[in-house]
């Protein structure tokens, strides 16, 4: 059985597994606890918990294909309209929140929630306590060595500058425990696709979890993301976003790197730039033609198949 790994957050990672639930039956998603917006903001904030909205997600992405798994999908995704208390607030993050207040180990409820769920695996955060993410951003698009400090995901997220790099707030967080020791039984990692400073980039700056990543004797993956010119990466190509990779973790060392036909420009300088990685570049089609920039689970899977197969 192939124990597989993935790590992200929001709809990157949901992407990742709901391809990797087609082709494997032990995943564990490691999930960013960095969001400070929307309803995860509101009930980090006001109750101190880990955002878990990315988590819900995660969760959500695992459930069982059945008419129970997509039942109770469909109730943790609902999110409440109007301009109430409830307003904006996902059932399943209300429904996290509250088996915390019961249990404050947050891997007690988010494994409750996955077996109400039939998950396909488990989901862990990143980090034991909620994390806050900092960017240094050049707003000068003629200055990139002029930067200012831009703090939380959010913020980040929607800059108008250029974002240079990312760190975190506390800058040495405790790694979970569980997700240490899942990344040293995995037989592979996925890192990918997602927001890049704030979902992939992120869980390489934890301390801890970056030396269990370069210490595990799994294999290491890389899915690219489908859209390279996004409010966090204006103007960056498929070989930039290696660049930023490398920079913030020099150590690191990959096996592949999965890449639609659509963003690679130049085959022979992605290559290179993957190569100084240590990996290989596998050219895919994994987009969903019917939505752009969005991966196809699918064609997704089918590429992790051939992968994990060689």
């Amino acid at each position: 059985m192939t124990r597989v790994v993935a790590l992200g957050g929001g709809h990157g990672l949901a992407a990742s597994l709901s391809a990797l639930r087609h082709v494997c039956d032990d995943i564990t998603a490691i999930v960013t606890v960095a969001d400070d917006g929307g309803s995860s903001g509101r009930l980090r904030q006001e109750f101190g918990v880990l955002p878990p909205g990315d988590l819900r997600m995660a969760l959500s992405a695992l459930c069982a294909e059945s008419d129970w798994g997509h039942q109770w999908r469909d109730v943790l995704q609902h999110r409440f309209s109007g301009d109430g208390p409830l307003g904006g607030h996902a059932l399943g993050n209300l429904l996290i929140l509250a088996l915390w207040d019961l249990d404050p180990e947050p891997v007690y409820g988010l494994d409750l929630v996955g077996r109400l769920l039939n998950a396909r695996g488990r989901v862990l955060p990143m980090a034991a306590v909620p994390l806050d993410i900092t960017a240094q951003v050049a707003l000068d698009p003629d200055r990139l060595d002029l930067c200012t400090e831009i703090r939380g995901q959010d913020g980040v997220a929607k800059t108008s500058g250029h974002v240079r790099s990312v760190a975190l707030i506390p800058p040495d967080p405790p790694a979970h425990p569980e997700a240490i020791s899942a990344l040293a039984q995995a037989d592979w990692i996925i890192f990918g696709p997602g927001s890049w400073f704030t979902s992939v980039l992120p869980h390489l700056l934890v301390p801890k979890l970056r030396q269990a990543l370069v210490a595990s004797p799994a294999r290491r993956l890389l899915t690219l993301n489908l859209e390279m010119n996004t409010l966090e990466t204006r103007g960056f190509s498929a070989v930039r976003h290696i660049e930023t990779l490398r920079e913030h973790a020099p150590d690191l060392r990959l096996d592949i790197v999965l890449a639609d036909p659509t963003i690679v420009d130049d085959v022979a300088a992605l290559e290179e730039a993957v190569a100084g990685l240590g990996a290989r570049l596998v050219i895919a089609d994994v987009s969903n033609p019917r939505t752009p920039g969005a991966h196809d689970p699918l064609r997704l899977a089918a590429a992790y198949r051939d992968v994990f197969g060689d």
